[in-house]
């Protein structure tokens, strides 16, 4: 099974690779959870309760025990690290096998680790024959020697071992951790977007992640700690007004732009908290608040990528999220902050999964389809007399790159 923590909840989404290798999802739940705060973790105990609701309904819902799990991370806490070996081979008439390219990603993962960072995933991103071919998979191919570049992925070794320790508490051992947008890359791009120097945004609930792909390359992630929540706690402190009835607000009215308003109606405040009854505003007062914050979300990437030199390289914006799906022309105010292409995800399936579960269930995607793993399966219990445990997938083609 795969799962997700979030800034708001915990999603859970089981998953298998059918005989067509395409992935069935077996079920998918989710809970509240409080103990995260803008990426951090808070309260151990309380994600922990959260993670085991998930998992408990999961397990009903599925017929089978649950004991391990892989998980995303935010951004902020993944470093990425380019690297590349060259194997020489003893016969190139033999074909490269896969034992081979394993042996060369073992040796691509011989880095010197910073102190305080941890190996939490390696990326192979292209083999390079002796002839000058680059292909994603060089199994079966005649050649004396091969270059293989990839990423690795570290993590700050202290949030590890707080995610492990909170799944340990919700009775699950860890398989893996996964960055956000390394994940969901490529569940929200489209087919030519995978091949072009992208940037994803995920604006979710209490922050945006950040992911800067060329090709298949993935050079850059961080978070920055501001989300929808931000936006709907400006309205109701600004208005002075319930949460509820600002997130209302935030979904009925929401625009990022307000030139952009055709009628400025007016709106009746409900749970106004002042002297006035009924209190009465204009919608162009509304959009004003939330137009001021979409502009510091999107300024504060800006910065970032900025200061980190990689906005040259980046040509295309792909927004994704909770946080902003419901903002019409957040696209377009990315565009004039940016001054880069922004688009709203066009991916083939995002329309049709449930926002709230899609980290997860690219999550499941991602685990599935990695290639020259001698297993990515999750621990599960049959809950059948004989208690067979199941391991599958042995190694899988990456049916989802094609």
């Amino acid at each position: 099974m795969e799962l997700i923590s979030g800034t708001s909840k915990v999603s859970t989404v089981v998953g298998e690779v059918n005989n067509f290798n395409q992935i069935e999802i077996i079920c998918s739940t989710s809970s509240k959870c409080e103990g995260i705060k803008k990426g951090k973790i808070i309260n151990e105990d309380d994600i922990a309760l959260s993670i085991a609701k998930t998992i408990e309904k999961a397990e009903e819902e599925a017929k089978f025990k649950i004991n391990s799990a892989y998980v995303t991370i935010p951004g902020k806490y993944a470093t990425i690290v380019q690297n590349s070996v060259t194997k020489e081979l003893k016969d190139k008439y033999a074909g490269i096998s896969v034992r081979d390219v394993g042996q060369a990603i073992m040796q691509v993962r011989d880095i010197e680790v910073p102190d305080g960072k941890t190996i939490i995933d390696i990326v192979p991103n292209e083999f390079i024959l002796k002839d000058g071919t680059r292909t994603n998979d060089p199994v079966g191919n005649l050649s004396s020697e091969f270059t293989l570049n990839a990423q690795i992925i570290l993590a700050d070794k202290e949030y590890t071992r707080q995610i492990s320790t909170v799944l340990k508490k919700a009775g699950l051992d860890t398989d893996g951790m996964v960055p956000n947008t390394l994940a969901e890359r490529n569940l929200i791009l489209d087919v030519n977007e995978l091949h072009d120097n992208v940037m994803v945004l995920d604006i979710g609930a209490g922050n945006t992640d950040i992911g800067v792909f060329e090709g298949e390359s993935f050079i850059y992630t961080n978070t920055i700690p501001l989300g929808g929540d931000n936006i709907t706690s400006d309205i109701a402190v600004v208005l002075n007004i319930s949460e509820e009835e600002a997130d209302k607000l935030k979904r009925q009215y929401g625009l990022a732009l307000k030139s952009f308003i055709d009628n400025d109606n007016d709106i009746i405040l409900n749970t106004y908290k002042g002297d006035e009854r009924n209190k009465v505003i204009k919608s162009s007062e509304l959009i004003e608040i939330i137009e001021a914050r979409i502009e510091e979300i999107f300024s504060l990437v800006n910065k970032d990528i900025t200061n980190q030199a990689i906005k040259p390289r980046i040509n295309n914006v792909v927004l994704t999220g909770q946080g902003i799906s419901n903002i019409n022309k957040s696209d377009v105010a990315g565009k004039i902050i940016l001054n880069i292409p922004v688009k709203i995800s066009t991916g083939r399936l995002v329309s049709t999964i449930k926002p709230s579960f899609r980290s997860a269930y690219a999550l499941v995607r991602y685990i599935a389809a990695r290639p020259f793993a001698k297993t990515v399966s999750s621990s599960i219990d049959s809950k059948s007399d004989t208690n067979i445990f199941l391991t599958i997938i042995d190694r899988i083609k990456e049916f989802f790159y094609t």
